[in-house]
């Protein structure tokens, strides 16, 4: 595997993450990191009176620093993906009847995937903060597909209960923008952010 080089040598770059994805995406690009999950509780966040985007952004925000305030001196990465179904925030679903709901919205009618990604060195008072969003058009879905997604459990802990496969979906017809952004950290984004610094 390349290792990429965007970054200053012995500057330490750190994923403030627990997902797994965002972890498999930074480290299949080539980048050198390691993972501290950042300490926040989302459901104290209000969704009030900010757009979708600008609720992914606070949350992608307070968690690099979350984790920054720990390691000053360290490049902190930190993400949030929602789901944005005619402007509501579609979060990750509490059980299986929540999972069931949001898949027979969503898969109704095109939506859209915003990821959120901070950048947060808090030595050096770096914050840069940015967002993509992804266009998702769904193919509809049998009553029988529905309950065999929600029998997988794939839909635990995913915003919008389902998550994209690199290697086409059953589920998808088609999508407008980045796929990388759909699985949860926007490669392009993020690359474009990294060589500013």
């Amino acid at each position: 595997m390349q290792v990429i080089k965007l970054l200053n040598p012995g500057l330490q770059l750190i994923l403030a993450s627990a997902s797994p994805r965002r972890r498999q995406l930074l480290a299949e690009a080539g980048y050198e990191f390691n993972v501290v999950v950042p300490d926040i509780d989302e459901s104290a966040f209000s969704k009030q009176r900010l757009s979708c985007s600008e609720y992914a952004e606070r949350l992608a925000l307070a968690k690099a620093k979350s984790v920054a305030a720990r390691f000053p001196d360290c490049l902190v990465i930190g993400a949030d993906t929602i789901v944005d179904f005619d402007d509501r925030i579609i979060g990750k679903p509490a059980d299986a009847n929540h999972a069931e709901q949001i898949i027979k919205k969503l898969f109704s009618a095109p939506h859209k995937v915003i990821t959120a990604v901070a950048i947060v060195k808090m030595a050096d008072g770096v914050e840069l903060l940015e967002s993509d969003t992804t266009t998702v058009y769904p193919k509809k879905l049998t009553r029988d597909q529905i309950a065999g997604h929600i029998k997988s459990l794939s839909w635990k802990d995913k915003a919008g209960a389902y998550a994209i496969k690199e290697d086409g979906d059953e589920f998808i017809e088609k999508i407008q923008g980045s796929l990388t952004n759909v699985m949860g950290l926007p490669m392009e984004l993020l690359k474009q952010m990294l060589e500013k610094l």
